[in-house]
């Protein structure tokens, strides 16, 4: 049976509803980065030191290890169990964090704080599996503006919540964990009616539109970021001034609804007009059909998870196996991890996002070292420039593939270096440092996991994404552990002085300074690997670009 010409316009608006909804829940699942608005008040309510209190940090991002479970179940669960479940786990785990700092209950035991923050770290990974995996194989075509447009809302996301918060509730730590457990809930129940895998486009013409229509979403997220940042650098004029900030920050998230609105109104419209023609000609012309007998022609095979070439297959005494799949193919589990090229992104992604970890998780402190009563500026300085590199080098990653087939992993060497300066920027401690280094930090670490999302993808294909992406996301727990809970903590524990409370305090440049120049050596060992990578991988995005023209 044909399909009207309504029906393939109309898969495409609700695809792209699906998209927005799918904005919207990464617009608010940037709570793991978010520690450090109210690290502060747990360690004064609960007499830590900074080794314990990077440790409350450590296990947030230690439930990330658990996002393998989002990872298997991807391959099997529809989005919307993934979303559910993601939602209900992140109510509850900063619902008890929020009842803790607002006083409604008594401090737990330390043990039961670790397993309510790993709870609540471990929600954004079923969040962010659902919506990453089910966007990507929807838009195949079109992998570096997803990912760069997603985990750009992302990285935005902490700012919108600590500008919201601060506009609202004065920065009250207790309200902004209110904030993270109900907001993310309500959000993913929307996305869970509308966002689903659908076939991607085939043709030139829609992959085409599809990348007009990023396009357009690119232009929103940095009116989006451009917005939060003026109002960062303006600050409080008032109540009511906030009530609006926040009214027109609502807005404009809710603006992408014009394209699948706009894709809709075109389908109504070709509609009718096809129901005139009909009426007018007295009967419905049938769809045009290949000649009975001819098979209708099938799309070439091509490389990185589009219709992916078939393993060669070889014949050894009479059995048939099949061979180690080159990159460009779908890889299994197994087959990905026999990789060098999976270790080599593994650790170079390690020493991005690991030693970026240890500033966002310890930034409460770090700005307390230097004489900063308010950190709020510095953690949406991270969070907005974060969304700049995602965002940007999602889009310039795709182009330069396409016009000179530059392999990604070039990008993410690009970022390690100018990360490895922004820590000796810090380490220096001269007056506005800590603005700078926030903004290199902030943008190299959108750069890492921006370019790193389609690069799985492309060397291992789209068939287990779901479960290899979530295996490299186990560096977010693992660099918490080694750059935050382990250097970070104890280099300041050694500097700092025990207070009456029994917590302790360190000021001055020194605080940090030694866990800087280490992390500064860290990266530039991670440029070193993304620069064998980009080596490696030169052959397979020639083939990628081909492809793309």
């Amino acid at each position: 049976m044909g399909f009207s010409s309504e029906q393939p316009s109309m898969t495409t608006a609700l695809k792209w509803l699906g998209f927005v909804t799918a904005v919207w829940v990464q617009a608010i699942s940037g709570n793991n980065y978010t520690f450090s608005n109210y690290s502060d008040a747990l360690k004064t309510l609960m007499n830590l030191t900074q080794v314990q209190l990077n440790n409350l940090s450590v296990a947030k991002d230690v439930g990330k290890a658990f996002g393998l479970l989002a990872g298997l179940a991807s391959d099997t669960f529809p989005t919307w169990l993934l979303l559910l479940i993601g939602s209900l786990e992140g109510f509850l785990g900063y619902g008890v964090q929020w009842l803790v700092v607002s006083k409604t209950i008594n401090p737990l035991p330390y043990w039961a704080m670790c397993i309510f923050m790993c709870m609540g770290g471990n929600s954004t990974t079923w969040m962010n599996t659902a919506i990453l995996v089910t966007c990507i194989r929807n838009f195949r075509k079109n992998r570096g503006p997803v990912s760069g447009i997603l985990k750009g809302y992302v990285g935005l996301s902490t700012a919108i919540f600590t500008d919201v918060c601060s506009a609202l509730f004065a920065d009250s730590p207790a309200k902004f964990l209110m904030m993270l457990s109900i907001v993310p809930f309500l959000v993913c129940l929307t996305a869970m009616i509308f966002l689903r895998e659908v076939p991607p486009s085939t043709s030139e013409s829609d992959i085409s539109k599809e990348s007009n229509y990023f396009n357009m979403f690119n232009i929103v997220a940095v009116v989006v970021a451009v917005y939060l940042l003026t109002h960062d650098l303006i600050g409080s004029l008032g109540h009511a001034y906030d009530v609006v900030f926040s009214v027109v920050l609502l807005a404009l998230l809710a603006f992408p609804l014009v394209i699948p609105a706009f894709i809709a109104f075109q389908a109504w419209l070709d509609s009718k007009t096809k129901d005139d023609i009909e009426d007018q000609n007295g009967e419905c012309t049938a769809p045009l059909l290949a000649p009975e007998g001819v098979p209708v022609s099938q799309p070439s095979q091509e490389v990185n998870g589009d219709a992916m070439a078939n393993k060669e297959v070889v014949e050894v005494n009479g059995e048939i196996k099949k061979s180690q799949p080159v990159l460009g193919e779908e890889h299994t589990i197994v087959e990905a991890l026999k990789t060098v090229d999976f270790w080599v992104l593994f650790v170079s992604f390690l020493c991005g996002v690991g030693t970026g970890m240890a500033v966002m998780n310890n930034m409460g402190q770090m700005g307390s070292a230097l004489g900063y009563s308010d950190v709020s500026i510095f953690v949406s300085l991270l969070s907005i420039m974060g969304f700049f590199g995602r965002i940007i080098s999602g889009t310039v990653s795709e182009y330069c593939i396409k016009k000179a087939a530059t392999p990604r992993p070039l990008f993410n060497a690009a970022s390690q270096i100018l990360l490895a300066v922004g820590f000796v920027i810090m380490a220096m401690g001269l007056p506005g440092s800590l603005y700078l280094g926030s903004i290199i930090v902030g943008l190299c670490y959108g750069v890492r996991l921006a370019i790193t999302v389609p690069t799985a993808s492309e060397l291992f294909g789209l068939k287990y994404y779901g479960l290899i992406y979530n295996i490299l996301i186990l560096n977010l727990p693992l660099g918490s552990f080694l750059f935050s809970g382990l250097l970070a903590g104890l280099l300041y524990d050694a500097e700092a002085t025990v207070t009456p409370s029994g917590g302790n305090e360190c000021y001055g440049t020194h605080c940090y300074r030694l866990c800087f120049f280490i992390m500064s050596g860290a990266c530039l060992v991670g440029c070193a690997l993304d620069v064998l990578m980009a080596t490696r991988t030169k052959d397979l995005y020639a083939k990628i670009a081909a492809s793309k023209r």
